[in-house]
């Protein structure tokens, strides 16, 4: 983050000002946007970003000598190296990039899980989790018929450490959680988690989908073992996504798909592999949104994530604030450290009805 970002004073109307869909009116109304937890929209700076991109610089990457292959490749290279800086990892060749958070688990699952977890070993997960973070590891341990296990959540929202440390043994191959809930907005500590996992010599994926956009990461002070979050989640285009590894972990792992970009040398006897991160890109990578990923990661280092944050944990006080206020109206999710999502339910209005109202 630039140095100056923690001291700037945050000015929401020059930030509305940024993004240009805010300028739609809806049902002869302005737009006010509550669904970021869903996707967020995207900045001038990015839109014009990958409009440059397109403009000045559209060309496959890593095949050709030719310059607009040398800008294309420079350009998304510099967006790997702004994603690994972003999140603290130690090299850029940590960062792969994917299409979106789901397919980021899939790959872990279906690389590192196959490769390490069998019959009798466990799978652990919480009650909080996205289906996307529970189907892959549900189908894995279907197939190498191991064991799903669930850390229960209290209350107010948050993960029971008493059970997970329970859940925990000899067996737990992997620990796959949530930062930030996407429901609640619980903010589950990841830290101890990541620390409790190791003490059994369990390897741990958290979930950042809804964590990049509000909180300041750093994976090797978590010493996370993956991380991965999705591009539209935090002001960047959609079908863009990460995964980051510890370099000791991918140098292991197979690659999933098979395809060009990722091959140092094919003959039909023998395949040499790319090193990672080159060996899980098979094929044309989503070049322009990764490159918008970058302006977009930018965009909020420009902000400052602290100034960001404080802001929204202003906007949630002063929401729950008045939605407490409402009759028969009750909170879901009321732990003590959470993003700003708010969920409740409404008496004498069945979900559904009231979600379409």
């Amino acid at each position: 983050m630039p140095v100056s970002a923690a001291h700037k004073p945050f000015d929401v109307q020059s930030v509305r000002r940024d993004f240009p869909i805010l300028q739609e009116r809806v049902n002869g109304r302005p737009l006010v946007w509550f669904d970021n937890a869903a996707t967020t929209h995207k900045p001038k700076s990015v839109i014009e970003r990958v409009s440059y991109f397109y403009e000045h610089e559209n060309s496959n990457i890593h095949r050709a000598a030719h310059e607009l292959a040398a800008r294309a490749t420079d350009a998304y290279e510099h967006a790997r190296k702004t994603i690994a800086r972003f999140l603290g990892a130690k090299s850029e060749s940590e960062v792969i990039f994917v299409r979106v958070t789901t397919e980021a688990i899939n790959l872990v699952a279906k690389t590192w899980g196959v490769q390490n977890i069998g019959a009798g070993d466990e799978i652990i997960v919480s009650n909080l989790e996205h289906h996307a973070n529970i189907v892959p590891w549900y189908q894995l341990a279907k197939q190498v018929g191991a064991k799903l296990r669930v850390i229960p959540v209290d209350d107010t929202g948050q993960i029971r450490l008493d059970e997970y440390r329970k859940l925990l043994n000899d067996r737990t191959k992997i620990v796959s959680i949530t930062q930030v809930s996407n429901a609640l907005g619980t903010v589950t500590p990841v830290a101890e988690v990541i620390a409790l996992a190791h003490q059994v010599g369990a390897k741990v994926l958290v979930d950042g989908a809804q964590s990049v956009a509000h909180l300041q990461v750093d994976v090797q002070a978590l010493d996370a073992d993956f991380f991965v979050f999705s591009g539209h989640k935090i002001f960047g285009p959609t079908v863009i996504g990460v995964v980051y590894g510890k370099a000791d972990l991918l140098e292991k792992m197979p690659p999933w798909q098979g395809g060009g970009n990722r091959i140092q040398d094919v003959t039909f006897e023998q395949i040499i592999f790319q090193p990672a991160p080159n060996k899980f890109e098979a094929g044309t990578g989503n070049i322009a949104d990764a490159v918008g990923l970058s302006a977009a990661i930018e965009y909020v280092e420009n902000l400052g994530l602290d100034n960001i944050s404080r802001y929204e944990h202003d906007l949630l006080e002063y929401g729950q604030h008045g939605l407490s206020s409402v009759s028969g109206l009750r909170l879901i999710g009321t732990a003590r450290e959470k993003a700003s999502v708010m969920s409740f339910t409404l008496e004498a209005f069945p979900t559904k009805k009231l979600g379409k109202l």
